[in-house]
């Protein structure tokens, strides 16, 4: 096969992938400046849906409850996750493999196996507190399900991201850095914030990012274990159950490009780090 074939065949390639991850995007993009509730016909422009969205305070209430969920989430299991990839790197390689094979299950695990351990394990809790209450006279609440199952929740199922974003830039992090820190005068934990951790920042902030947008996104573990309590995918959720609403494409398309804007600007600035490496 000819060169010029070849790279014909790949941009072919390359336009037909990137049109079925994207055009769907574009097209409820588009719609959510629908006139008309219509999801096959485009009757005029319109931002009526984005002002009913910004006026829906089912909606609002329930991406707040996310953005805090998933900020909170993300910081606790990313300062926990990187804290243990830590300490596995200090291990044996006997250990770290263990204790890795361990972390790395969760991750395999579906998602709604996953979700109904934890709600068994919430379960649990409840009726113990019930029981103290009524036996030993204690104050404990008696529904433990809403915001700390949640977030409970989500930091478990986040740690692993954490732990094997940071891991292998630990692993490639040379010692003799930190060694040279400590003959130089510093002490281990000024080495640790002078050399480690700008060295490590790049695999703890796309840690974070991606701990973010899982516990912003999560649907399943999040129905299970946030009792009355509604995230924003379970109030689209019941949206949809009957009608999608163009309310939820303009929603949709907010969060889309507020994810896009956040990666943009991480790329932006690992460019810049490498450029002033360089």
């Amino acid at each position: 096969m000819k060169q010029s074939h070849l790279r014909a065949l790949q941009r072919v390639y390359l336009v037909l992938l990137f049109s079925f991850m994207y055009v769907p995007i574009a097209v409820m993009a588009v719609f959510s400046f629908n006139e008309s509730k219509s999801r096959t016909v485009f009757t005029g422009f319109t931002f009526k849906w984005y002002k009913s969205l910004f006026h829906n305070e089912m909606i609002l209430s329930a991406l707040g409850l996310s953005l805090v969920v998933a900020l909170i989430a993300a910081v606790v299991a990313t300062v926990v996750g990187t804290a243990a990839a830590i300490g596995i790197n200090a291990m044996g390689k006997r250990s770290q493999a263990v204790i890795n094979n361990i972390s790395y299950m969760p991750v395999v695990n579906p998602e709604i196996i996953t979700g109904v351990s934890l709600m068994l394990l919430f379960v649990v809790v409840k009726d113990g507190f019930a029981w103290a209450n009524q036996n030993l006279g204690w104050a404990l609440p008696e529904n433990v399900f809403g915001l700390p199952t949640l977030l409970v929740a989500h930091i478990s199922f986040c740690l692993p991201y954490v732990i094997f974003n940071v891991s292998p830039k630990l692993r490639q992090l040379d010692v003799r850095v930190y060694e040279a820190a400590l003959d130089l005068g510093c002490n281990p934990k000024q080495a640790f914030f002078k050399v480690v951790l700008p060295e490590l920042a790049p695999a703890i902030l796309s840690a974070f990012l991606i701990c973010l947008t899982y516990s912003i996104d999560d649907f399943l573990i999040s129905y299970f274990t946030s009792g009355t309590t509604q995230t924003l995918p379970i109030v689209i959720y019941s949206m949809t159950r009957k009608k999608v609403s163009p309310e939820i494409n303009a929603l949709s398309t907010v969060m889309f490009l507020v994810i896009l804007a956040i990666i943009l600007f991480y790329n932006y600035l690992d460019g810049r780090r490498e450029a002033r490496k360089a």
